[in-house]
C-alpha cells in the first residue's frame, strides 16, 4: 500500500531535465554571468556547481561499497558510533586525576592526558595517581606531550601488572615527530636525526604488538588546518606524512601490517559543513588505497583510525559564546562523515584555561548529536547525496594530486625540509588573512557582527591576540581572528574612550542602512558607536555630533545626497572630527577635490581602514 501511494505521489511530480532546470535559471538570471553568480570558486582549487543531479554521480568509482568493506569510503566498521574526547594538562597528576573522573562520570569515554613539564620526572607512582579509579579497560586513553615515549613504558608495565587484556587496552601515544617537532620547531625531536627517532617508534611498535588497539605514531595534521591551510592541503600533507611514518617503519625491519596499524590520525573540523564531511570520506579512501599498495596481510591494516577536534583556528576572544556554534556545526560534520572520536574545544580554549562549565558544554555538544540527534545510529547519513558523493571524489583527486606532487620531490620530509610545505601553507594563510580583512570571510564577533558594548574578559593576556612571527622554515598554528582581536584589545586597554558618531540625513532609508552598515564596521575595532535615526538638517546632526565629542563622523545618506551634504557637514565641523562617508558615491571624485577622502564601503579592506583610523586617534 505505501509502495502504491509513493508512486502515486511521484507520479504526479514529473521529471525535469537538466536542461529545463539551466533554462529557469538562466531566466532568473536575467542576463547576469551565470559563473560568476552562481558557481562557488572555493579556495582548495577546484569550482563547485549550485546543484547536482544523479547524473553527477555517473562514472564516480567511489560508489557501491558499504561500510566496513575496502576502502572504507562509508566508514571502517558497520556502525557510526564515535567516542566523547577531551584533554587534560598533566601538571599535577592528583588534580588531573580528580578532573579526570568528573568527566568520565560526566559521559567522556576518551580521555586525553597532555603532559606539560619537561622538568620533571613523571614516575610510575605518578601514574598510578593519575590513574587512580579509572579502569583502563573501560575507557579510551590518549597521552600526548612531554616524555611520551618513556610514559608508554610506564603505561603498558602498570596494564600488565593490573591483568588488563591485551585485547582490552585502548591507548594512544601520541609521538609525532614529524609534524610535532620537524615541522613545528625546525629540528627532530631532541635535537637527533629523524632515523633515531623513527628506531625509537619502531621498537614501540614491536613492544606494542600484540596490543591491536594501541597505537604509537600520531599524525597531526590539524597543525596544517590550525596555521591557515585548506582542506585538501590538510588531508594532502596529513596523508604524505601518514605515508613517510609507514615507509620509515618498515625499512627500519616492520611489516606493512605491524605499521599501519600503529597510526592514528589526528584532522581538525573547521566550520566548512559539507567540506569536512566529504574530507574525512577521503581520508578513509586515500589511506586505504595508499596502504593497499604494499600488499597487506589483512585489509583492515588499511583503515583509517581518525580522531576529530574542531578547529581552533576559528574561534574568537571576542563574543566567545559563539565559538559553542562554531564548535557544534563543526562536530556534526566529524559526526555525520563517521570518525573514532570526537573532541569539541571548549569555547574558551582560545584565550584561558578551560573552565568546569565550558568543558561541560564541550562535551555535551558530542553527547547532544549521540544521545539527542542520533547522528550515532545511522551509518554514513551523507552517502548517496549526488552533491557530498561528487565532493569527496573532488576532494580526494585535488588531495591525491597533492600527495603524488609531494612523493616526487621526495616524501614529506625532503619536501618540507626544502621549504615547499611552509610557503604553500603561508600563501593559503595570506589569502584566508585577506579573505578577513575585507569581510569576504564573516567570523561573527570579530570582523562582523561584534558586540557593541563588550571590552575584552579580564582574563584575556596580549599574548592571547598577538600572533607568534614565523622564524624560520617551521609552521606556525594562529586564530584568523587575531588581527581585529590584537587591534580592538589595544583600544580596549588604551584607556581612551573612542566614538563614532552617525550623522544620518537625507534619503530615511539609506541613511538608516549605511548607519547600520558603519556602527558594524567601527565596532570591529571596539570604537563606541553613536547611532542615531534621523537628523531633519545637517546643522542639527553636526550640532549633536560635535557636542558628543566623538573622534569620528560618518556621513550616512543616498549617493544623490552626498554631493551636497558631505561637503557642508565638513565646513560645519572644521576639523574638529574625522569626518567618514558611507558608501562609495559617484561623486567620490568630486568630494575628493574638496578635501574629503575618506570613504567606507562593502569593497573596503576593513582591517587596514580601521587601523589607519585608529592612528590618527593615536591608538
Amino acid at each position: 500500500m505505501a509502495t502504491t501511494n509513493c508512486e502515486k505521489l511521484f507520479a504526479e511530480f514529473p521529471e525535469v531535465s537538466t536542461e529545463a532546470w539551466e533554462a529557469a535559471i538562466a531566466v532568473d538570471l536575467k542576463g547576469a554571468d551565470y559563473e560568476r553568480k552562481l558557481v562557488w570558486k572555493t579556495t582548495e582549487g577546484f569550482n563547485l556547481r549550485p546543484y547536482y543531479r544523479a547524473e553527477n554521480l555517473e562514472g564516480l568509482k567511489t560508489l557501491g561499497t558499504q561500510a566496513g568493506e575496502f576502502p572504507y569510503l562509508r566508514g571502517v566498521s558497520g556502525d557510526n558510533s564515535w567516542l566523547t574526547h577531551q584533554t587534560i594538562s598533566v601538571c599535577c597528576p592528583k588534580a588531573a586525576n580528580e578532573t579526570a573522573l568528573k568527566m568520565l562520570n560526566a559521559g567522556v569515554d576518551s580521555l586525553g592526558f597532555c603532559f606539560c613539564n619537561a622538568e620533571a620526572e613523571f614516575t610510575a607512582e605518578d601514574l598510578d595517581v593519575l590513574l587512580a579509579g579509572i579502569v583502563l579497560s573501560a575507557v579510551e586513553l590518549t597521552f600526548c606531550g612531554k616524555g611520551v615515549a618513556k610514559i608508554a613504558a610506564l603505561v603498558l608495565a602498570k596494564a600488565e601488572k593490573d591483568g588488563v587484556a591485551k585485547d582490552d587496552l585502548r591507548v594512544n601515544f601520541a609521538i609525532d615527530p614529524i609534524v610535532k617537532h620537524l615541522s613545528q620547531k625546525g629540528v627532530w625531536c631532541d635535537d637527533c636525526q629523524g632515523g633515531k627517532c623513527i628506531s625509537r617508534i619502531a621498537e614501540l611498535v614491536k613492544v606494542t604488538a600484540e596490543y591491536k588497539n594501541v597505537h604509537v605514531v600520531n599524525v597531526s595534521a590539524n597543525v596544517f588546518s590550525d596555521s591557515g591551510s585548506t582542506i585538501v592541503e590538510e588531508l594532502g600533507f596529513g596523508l604524505s606524512v601518514a605515508h613517510e611514518y609507514l615507509v620509515r617503519l618498515m625499512e627500519a625491519g616492520l611489516t606493512v601490517d605491524q605499521a599501519a596499524r600503529k597510526i592514528r590520525f589526528t584532522f581538525a573540523v573547521t566550520s566548512n559543513y559539507f567540506m569536512e564531511m566529504a574530507k574525512f570520506r577521503a581520508v578513509r579512501l586515500l589511506w586505504a588505497n595508499i596502504v593497499k599498495q604494499y600488499e597487506p596481510a589483512c585489509d583492515c591494516s588499511c583503515k583509517a583510525f581518525v580522531h576529530a577536534r574542531t578547529s581552533a583556528w576559528n574561534q574568537t576572544v571576542y563574543d566567545p559564546y559563539v565559538n559553542m556554534l562554531r564548535g557544534t556545526t563543526e562536530a556534526m560534520s566529524a559526526a555525520i562523515a563517521g570518525v573514532h572520536s570526537l573532541e569539541v574545544l571548549p569555547f574558551d580554549h582560545s584565550y584561558t584555561t578551560a573552565t568546569e562549565f565550558s568543558q561541560r558544554i564541550a562535551r555535551n555538544q558530542s553527547l547532544l548529536l549521540k544521545h539527542e540527534s542520533h547522528f550515532d545510529q545511522v551509518v554514513d547519513p551523507a552517502g548517496g547525496s549526488y552533491y557530498i558523493e561528487t565532493l569527496t571524489e573532488t576532494i580526494a583527486n585535488e588531495a591525491w594530486k597533492l600527495f603524488l606532487e609531494l612523493e616526487e620531490k621526495g616524501g614529506y620530509v625532503a619536501a618540507f625540509e626544502s621549504g615547499y610545505v611552509v610557503e604553500r601553507v603561508k600563501a593559503s594563510a595570506a589569502a584566508k588573512d585577506k579573505a578577513i580583512a575585507t569581510r569576504r570571510q564573516i567570523l561573527l564577533g570579530a570582523n562582523q557582527y561584534p558586540n557593541f558594548n563588550e571590552v575584552a574578559d579580564a582574563a584575556v593576556e596580549a599574548a592571547a591576540v598577538t600572533r607568534v612571527a614565523a622564524e624560520g622554515n617551521v609552521l606556525v598554528p594562529y586564530r584568523g581572528a587575531m588581527a581585529f582581536e590584537a587591534m580592538r584589545f589595544g583600544v580596549d586597554r588604551s584607556g581612551k574612550e573612542l566614538k563614532a558618531f552617525m550623522l544620518t540625513c537625507g534619503n530615511l532609508a539609506m541613511a538608516r542602512a549605511r548607519a547600520q552598515f558603519s556602527c558594524n564596521f567601527f565596532a570591529c575595532a571596539g570604537i563606541r558607536v553613536q547611532d542615531n535615526n534621523f537628523f531633519a538638517s545637517v546643522e542639527e546632526g553636526v550640532k549633536e555630533a560635535l557636542a558628543s565629542e566623538a573622534q569620528i563622523v560618518v556621513v550616512c545618506a543616498s549617493d544623490d545626497d552626498y554631493a551636497t551634504v558631505a561637503p557642508q557637514v565638513q565646513e560645519l565641523l572644521g576639523g574638529k572630527a574625522i569626518l567618514v562617508v558611507a558608501g562609495a558615491p559617484a561623486c567620490t571624485e568630486e568630494l575628493q577635490a574638496k578635501g574629503i577622502n575618506n570613504f567606507i564601503s562593502v569593497k573596503s579592506n576593513v582591517l587596514e581602514t580601521l587601523r589607519g583610523y585608529l592612528a590618527q586617534m593615536g591608538i
